[in-house]
């Protein structure tokens, strides 16, 4: 345990260390700042990520720069519609004797060094395949041959294939409330980056990419501790708190915040999702936003940093405005900081 005398002194040490990270991926990812902040703040929250982007836009090789930089083992997944819950637990092969064994798979082996999973399409795979990743995600165990597997250092990042809807799977509520945020990648408006990734050769090679992250920039065996302390640490003042409060009464009422939207319907609009866990969920992140940003209290801006990122993606709205998309539910969360004075 660090002595609360240097406390102070480790958490700016360790600040440091989290910039440093930062800075790292970025030798991989180029025009990707602000994902990149967020990832960084996901991982100090102990929080799982839903990444939403185009295909091509980068969002294995952020994930593979991060897994080197923590120091870490990164195992990825493919998501398919065939594919059962015991696929991440054991696979199956002929010997050279021509009889059959099975053996645990690479997530298994590596449990207690994993520290980036990656579930690519995960809407593909089943509901059975979500309620195990569910029990992972929360307790960080899984059940096989006869032993208790423990992930301690476990970071889920999962992306959805939102073009081709044939045979994908909605993940259910559930699933998608233990996600801590979801970050967009999306392809960098700069047009000097868009030259940069088009014709320079080395956005070409993700290995070479890759081998420029210095590994082991944080120890990724240090981060739980790091992220008890730091949520310790960075206090809220009551009016902080209140303001939060009121946020949350806007997304469940918004009618009765005021809050007026044309096209929808706010007396109807939102049907949950707005829980007391997640609003918990989005003071963690707030938290380690000002902590990156030198301070130990939050302040509004901590808050509205994160604050679509981890709550829209939790909230349901009616099903007759569901298929409108993302787009009333960020309509409503605007709204809900317009309608919501700030401290």
């Amino acid at each position: 345990m660090i002595d609360p005398r240097n406390r102070d002194a480790a958490l700016a040490e360790w600040r440091e260390q989290a910039l440093a990270f930062e800075q790292e991926i970025a030798k991989a990812v180029v025009g990707q700042a602000q994902a990149i902040r967020l990832l960084t703040i996901s991982v100090f929250a102990r929080g799982h990520v839903l990444l939403e982007g185009d295909v091509g836009v980068g969002k294995t090789t952020l994930l593979r720069a991060a897994s080197r930089a923590l120091g870490g083992e990164f195992n990825r997944l493919e998501g398919t519609v065939d594919m059962m819950p015991t696929d991440i637990i054991y696979h199956t092969y002929l010997a050279e004797d021509g009889r059959p064994r099975v053996e645990p798979t690479a997530v298994l082996d590596c449990s207690d060094r994993l520290s980036v999973f990656f579930f690519n399409e995960i809407n593909r795979a089943r509901p059975q395949v979500h309620s195990l990743l569910l029990r992972l995600m929360a307790e960080r165990t899984l059940s096989a041959f006869n032993r208790e597997y423990w992930f301690p250092y476990l970071q889920v990042f999962a992306d959805r294939n939102m073009i081709e809807r044939e045979e994908t799977f909605e993940l259910p509520a559930a699933a998608r409330d233990r996600f801590l945020m979801e970050i967009t990648i999306a392809a960098p408006k700069d047009p000097a980056i868009r030259k940069q990734l088009i014709f320079d050769p080395k956005f070409q090679d993700v290995d070479a990419l890759i081998e420029q992250v210095r590994p082991g920039t944080i120890d990724f065996r240090e981060i739980p501790m790091i992220s008890q302390i730091l949520q310790e640490s960075v206090s809220a003042s009551d009016a902080l708190k209140d303001y939060v409060v009121r946020l949350w009464q806007a997304l469940v009422d918004p009618a009765s915040a005021g809050i007026s939207l044309a096209d929808l319907d706010v007396a109807h609009l939102v049907r949950g999702g707005a829980s007391p866990r997640g609003l918990a969920y989005l003071i963690r992140a707030a938290r380690v936003r000002a902590w990156l940003e030198g301070r130990c209290y939050l302040t509004p801006d901590d808050v509205r940093a994160v604050f679509l990122e981890v709550v829209a993606h939790r909230i349901f709205v009616d099903p007759i405005h569901a298929l409108r998309g993302d787009d009333p539910v960020k309509r409503l969360c605007l709204a809900a900081f317009e309608a919501t004075p700030a401290p």
